[in-house]
């Protein structure tokens, strides 16, 4: 790996940004794809390089035969975040399924007395306000934010913040009635019909999940189904 191009992985790991690394089998010359950036010294055609951007949307390694010769795509990906919002008791067993399922979890509630180690050991909390702590951290096209309070002084500003990225997940715990109004208080904020629409609420698959590790279990379903569908198999 090129100094430059090993300069940029460092900076897209350091930025939790992922990249599409490829990879000439036969000559070792590589492409980098960072975005709509791309630099190496392996020249690729427009349709290899669309298969290429294809692999970075998916997140999946894969090798590709093209004209030239074997091309091996590698997608270095940061590891996904979930951003919960409310240290409520369903947000306990959520974050240990989450951190088993490899994401980097973090609990945001501004009301100390509920976002404890006691109650969230090895977890990463913050205590400040929803919208001032995404708008630190900042959530990617890799993140999620789940709101689970049921104050809609927490979860609309956590709401409005994950809309104005571009997360793969919004969910918003509560029953239909209550969905209504929120989307209804964020169009008055000046949200879309397809803005709300993006907003997975009642959060988590359908399943009957009545405890809150069963509901933990539909919100993890969920975001799976969402993050991998649409994904499918290449042969090599």
């Amino acid at each position: 790996m090129k100094g430059r191009i090993l300069d940029r992985v460092v900076a897209a790991e350091r930025e939790h940004r992922s990249i599409a690394l490829a990879t000439d089998l036969a000559t070792g010359r590589q492409l980098l794809l960072d975005g709509e950036h791309a630099e190496g010294d392996l020249a690729l055609p427009d349709a290899v390089l669309d298969r290429v951007r294809e692999a970075w949307r998916t997140g999946r390694n894969r090798t590709i035969e093209t004209v030239a010769g074997s091309v091996f795509l590698e997608v270095l990906t940061p590891p996904h975040r979930c951003f919960i919002v409310g240290a409520v008791h369903i947000a306990q067993p959520l974050a240990k399924m989450l951190v088993m399922t490899d994401y980097a979890v973090t609990v945001i509630d501004p009301r100390e007395s509920f976002a404890t180690e006691a109650r969230f050991p090895g977890i990463e909390m913050t205590s400040e306000w929803p919208d001032e702590a995404l708008e630190r951290l900042k959530p990617d096209r890799g993140s999620a934010v789940l709101a689970l309070t049921h104050d809609p002084k927490l979860d609309d500003p956590a709401l409005a913040a994950a809309l104005r990225s571009d997360c793969f997940y919004i969910g918003a715990l509560g029953s239909r009635r209550n969905h209504a109004g929120r989307c209804a208080r964020l169009k008055e904020q000046g949200f879309t019909d397809s803005d709300v629409a993006r907003i997975h609420g009642p959060v988590g698959l359908s399943i009957g999940a009545v405890s809150p590790a069963e509901v933990a279990v539909s919100i993890v379903a969920e975001m799976t189904q969402i993050l991998r569908g649409g994904e499918k198999a290449e042969a090599a």
